[in-house]
């Protein structure tokens, strides 16, 4: 019997040592946790060298940034999930792919109703979906639907706050559920609170937020953007500003911003007025916000409000080293917006590295957030990337300039087959290039120039293939009429539209293009120095006959000239090289209604490279001044005689009178129509020409690569 009691207590003690020693630290875990949830929340941290801290404010003026009266985390959580049932949405459960798959990536936004009011943000955010190739009319062939419904504020205390929007959204046809449908937010729930309350159930709907949390936010399904200022501009906007490092700025610390009396984020911002010193650490505040402001005001109002008014909160920004971002009533702020633009400097990394992370902020603010364009089109690309992962666009190419916005996934998604990462990432153009003719001649025969053309192209050692467009009325001659070439050739019979010559067609094979016009005049020195130096720049134009674009003050708008400059800001498509993915681009990137304007599909390409690059094109020297004749219609007519400065551009009625004068009105109308669709003026002019070695000098030509290019 004491035996069998004896086997008893050892077994039970061995089973509290095995519990012990496995199930210890989940114990001790618990009870911790336990201990803490008891314990009362507190706002400010207790340092263990308090002591030796200074005192800057009272205990009871740091009020608490919790929310008052609110209900706990797990009953908002639970009323969240009430009102929105597709909280486990993903793109295969609550969005219908095929409907992309028949039409491809289309988005339509839903008819404006009449009286129905619309914020200026969400006006912006609706005309730059209009406006970009996404845009479909017809709502049979969308993938996308957007609202026309404001959804952007849901606060009920906002004037833009729209009543009854789910009885709206709900009686339209279309809804289904939400699925397949973007709706935009920056603002929701209301004070106190300030919780996730969108006033609707949006369903299946693709939320694209900037107030998300961990909580609400559907990884993969939702997409978070930033809270975009009311004055933030349409198109364009300001290029970000880097500073020396490390900066050396007027102002060392500065904030400016409301003071909130009582709620959510009071405690932190009444406690910055403690470190304002009126010279290199500047904080101001103001008590002016809300209807009741008056009523909750306190002793320090009446000052602060009026030092608010001494600065200029760009002035601060821009003459900051450091800037204070504290919270405020919500998630979202304006400051993320504000820290692209202006990176101040950053203590956190390696002093080496300081210069490599504010030049990556300035490039994700010029390419994603510097316009309500780029964010809008941004939010369309990361949705349009999850309908096809195979096919989206890697890390990197949303990294790493020129963006995501500007690298086509169905061109490809590897960066050797972009031009621009070839000097980064080590990789190299093909050694050869297709010749691309357009011919336009209305005899229907082969004229000699390009007979003589053809015989100059196939005769360069890097020429891999002639590709001649037929953009005649008549029929091309029979294959047996065209002159004999060592290279191939082919023939494709075009649509006569302008924008031909930039189409991508699938007969150019290699990575460079060489642009040519029937008439145009080369030698085959010519062609293989232009050659080698595209090879050296493949990311830009490198050609023969330039143009330069200018700012008519006295008009306000802009011109352009053929009249030989100083400066040169476009390379003609009469004599060009570039690469081929500037076709895709060309097509694909920019609007229809733009690519098709009269006399502007040089200008464009131009311009679109440069937005791309940020960098001017490319002359080469050549043997004798290259003229315009039945193809001129692509760049500036010459308005002026050979190396006299350029002039503002003739009266329109006047230049309406002749053929050249009109082409001339269409090329300056068409300057000023993409400087509005860019929202700038991505141009850039160059002083640079690049000759062989030794040209021109007094040397033997036994010691010249290219002596024939010296010959008249």
């Amino acid at each position: 019997m004491q035996t069998r009691k004896k086997y008893i207590f050892l077994a039970f003690l061995a089973s509290w040592l095995l519990l012990f020693l496995f199930g210890g630290d989940q114990l001790r875990r618990f009870a911790l946790f336990s201990v803490r949830k008891a314990e009362s929340p507190r706002s400010w941290p207790r340092w263990t060298d308090r002591s030796l801290l200074r005192s800057f404010a009272e205990p009871e003026e740091l009020q608490r940034d919790g929310d008052p009266a609110l209900l706990s985390p797990r009953a908002r959580r639970a009323a969240w999930l009430s009102a929105h049932r597709s909280s486990r949405c993903r793109m295969e459960s609550c969005f219908d792919l095929s409907r992309c798959e028949r039409n491809g990536f289309k988005v339509f936004t839903y008819p404006q109703e009449r009286g129905q009011p619309v914020s200026e943000t969400y006006s912006k955010i609706l005309s730059s979906i209009e406006r970009s190739r996404y845009h479909t009319a017809r709502p049979e062939e969308a993938c996308l639907f957007i609202l026309s419904a404001d959804t952007l504020d849901r606060d009920r205390l906002s004037e833009h706050y729209v009543r009854d929007l789910e009885g709206k959204i709900h009686g339209s046809p279309l809804w289904n559920g939400g699925r397949n449908h973007l709706i935009f937010n920056l603002y929701s729930g209301t004070w106190p609170g300030y919780g996730g309350e969108l006033g609707f159930d949006p369903g299946h709907a693709i939320l694209a937020r900037a107030s998300s949390d961990s909580r609400t936010f559907r990884p993969g399904f939702d997409v978070s953007i930033p809270l975009i200022p009311r004055e933030h501009p349409q198109r364009g906007g300001r290029r970000g500003r880097l500073a020396e490092v490390p900066p050396k700025r007027r102002f060392l610390l500065a904030f400016k911003g409301k003071r909130y009396l009582t709620g959510i984020g009071s405690g932190t911002r009444n406690a910055l007025h403690h470190i304002h010193n009126g010279k290199d650490i500047i904080s101001l505040t103001t008590c002016k916000h809300g209807k009741d402001w008056h009523r909750h005001k306190d002793t320090r109002c009446d000052k602060d409000n009026v030092d608010y008014e001494r600065f200029d909160y760009q002035e601060l920004l821009h003459n900051s080293t450091f800037c204070i971002v504290p919270r405020g009533r919500r998630l979202g702020s304006f400051r993320f917006l504000e820290a692209l633009q202006i990176p101040s400097a950053v203590r956190c990394i390696r002093p080496e590295r300081v210069l490599a992370f504010q030049q990556q902020t300035q490039f994700l603010w010029d390419a994603y957030f510097s316009s309500v364009d780029k964010i809008v089109h941004t939010t369309l690309e990361i949705i349009r990337d999850r309908l096809d992962p195979a096919r989206s666009r890697s890390r990197r190419l949303w990294n790493a300039l020129p963006g995501g916005l500007l690298v086509l996934p169905e061109f490809s998604t590897h960066l050797g087959d972009f031009p621009f990462y070839y000097l980064h990432h080590g990789y190299s153009p093909s050694k050869k290039f297709t010749a691309f003719i357009r011919a336009v001649s209305q005899a229907g025969s082969l004229s000699q120039p390009l007979l003589r053309l053809i015989q100059a192209v196939s005769g360069s050692q890097y020429c891999a293939q002639i590709v001649v467009l037929w953009s005649c009325e008549k029929p091309p001659p029979p294959r047996g009429k065209w002159p004999q070439s060592s290279v191939p050739m082919t023939i494709i019979q075009g649509r006569r539209k302008l924008s031909d010559r930039f189409f991508p067609f699938g007969a150019i094979q290699t990575d460079a293009v060489l642009s040519l016009d029937e008439d145009t005049s080369l030698s085959t020195s010519e062609v293989d120095f232009a050659f080698s130096v595209w090879l050296s720049f493949p990311e830009r134009i490198v050609g023969f006959p330039t143009r330069s674009h200018f700012w008519d003050a006295e008009r306000g708008r802009w011109g352009c000239t053929s009249r030989w400059t100083n400066e040169v800001s476009m390379v003609l498509g009469a004599a060009a090289f570039y690469h081929r993915y500037y076709h895709s681009l060309f097509t694909e990137h920019l609007p229809a209604g733009l690519r098709e304007l009269p006399a502007c599909q040089d200008v464009l390409l131009n311009a679109l490279v440069a937005a791309v690059t940020k960098l001017p094109p490319i002359k080469v020297t050549q043997r004798k001044r290259h003229e315009e004749g039945a193809a001129r219609q692509a760049g500036c007519g010459d308005d002026g005689a050979a190396g006299t400065p350029p002039g503002p551009p003739p009266a329109p009625a006047g230049a309406r009178r002749t053929e050249g004068g009109r082409r001339l009105w269409q090329r300056q109308d068409c300057l000023n129509q993409l400087a509005n669709w860019f929202g700038y003026m991505p141009l850039v002019s160059s002083r640079l020409r690049l000759d062989p070695v030794l040209f021109k000098d007094q040397v033997s030509v036994l010691r010249k690569k290219y002596p024939s290019l010296e010959r008249p």
